[in-house]
């Protein structure tokens, strides 16, 4: 989801809309609704106070030791810390690895995750149109009184219509890891009126999802290639997953060239279950029908669904 400003995830120029809007039903209106433009915010939003009370954890101070860097030098990046298992072997219930910022895991570079202030691009008028968003929201399965999680959620793009759609006695965690995400996002809530939404502030190794919680739904939109720490939050995605909850990740196709993204934001399929299965999550259902993404639908390897075969990726 997220991608430093000035370093854009596109090869060419945006698309330009013609004719009229591609999006219909009420989640493209919400989706529409959602993007006003930072002086309709300024005058129409009420006071964030609106919002239920949720404190914020502190900002971790950042580390000091060298990006990339294991505080053992006997042990590489890709290794598994202490305490872990080899590679392609799933952790079952094994205690949180000790895992140092990255800059690659198994094979693939990471990228850095964006600065809130190319937030705009979040809620391009645009982004429907390329991304079918609506398409990919009607795959979420979502249902009145659910718990999600929408990880990486930044100014709520995805965050607002999913609060909408489980209805008052549903919550959606909202977690960034930038404060000036989460307040935008809750701005734009309470502008809509929408008071099941719980602002998180994550660290980049732990999304401080409550401990007893557990989650039907946890929604990753193009933010997984940028986690730093990618064991470390998939131990912490893993354990905060209902038996039947489910991880719904979203990742730019790799394997297709007409994608207008950069390369180091983009993830391959066969990329996506080798990091997956390895951390102790199963393959339970996919969509591959969306413009530019791979949809992917991974529950905990002791889960009670039933685990699938990815079918491979066939250009159009």
């Amino acid at each position: 989801m997220n991608r430093p400003i000035g370093r854009t995830r596109f090869t060419q120029l945006p698309l330009f809309l013609a004719g009229t809007a591609y999006a219909l039903g009420h989640v493209a209106a919400t989706f529409a609704q959602e993007a006003p433009t930072a002086a309709a915010t300024q005058q129409q939003a009420p006071p964030a106070a609106t919002l239920p009370a949720n404190p914020v954890p502190p900002v971790t101070k950042p580390s000091t030791e060298t990006k990339g860097e294991s505080a053992n030098p006997a042990v590489k990046p890709d290794q598994p810390p202490v305490g872990q298992p080899p590679v392609g072997q799933p952790p079952v219930d094994l205690p949180k690895p000790v895992e140092e910022a990255r800059t690659e895991y198994l094979g693939r570079m990471l990228a850095e995750p964006m600065s809130h202030l190319g937030a705009s691009w979040l809620i391009r008028p645009e982004r429907n149109f390329e991304e079918n968003a609506t398409q990919a929201f009607g795959q979420l399965r979502l249902k009145p009184g659910m718990k999600v999680c929408d990880l990486g959620c930044g100014n709520g793009y995805w965050t607002l219509p999913i609060a909408r759609d489980l209805g008052p006695t549903g919550v959606v965690y909202a977690v960034d890891i930038q404060i000036e995400m989460l307040q935008q996002l809750k701005a734009r809530a309470a502008n809509l009126n929408l008071t099941t939404v719980e602002p998180i502030l994550g660290d980049v190794d732990n999304p401080r999802l409550p401990a007893d919680v557990k989650l039907d739904l946890v929604l990753l939109v193009d933010v997984y290639h940028e986690f730093s720490h990618p064991q470390s939050m998939l131990w912490e995605i893993r354990r905060a997953l209902a038996p039947e909850g489910v991880v719904a990740l979203l990742e730019y196709r790799q394997e297709d060239l007409n994608v207008p993204i950069k390369p180091l934001h983009k993830m391959s399929k066969n990329q996506i279950l080798k990091e997956y299965e390895a951390n102790g999550l199963k393959l339970v259902r996919e969509y591959n029908e969306l413009p530019w993404q791979h949809l992917m639908f991974f529950a905990r390897d002791d889960s009670p669904l039933p685990k699938i075969e990815a079918e491979p990726f066939l250009p159009k």
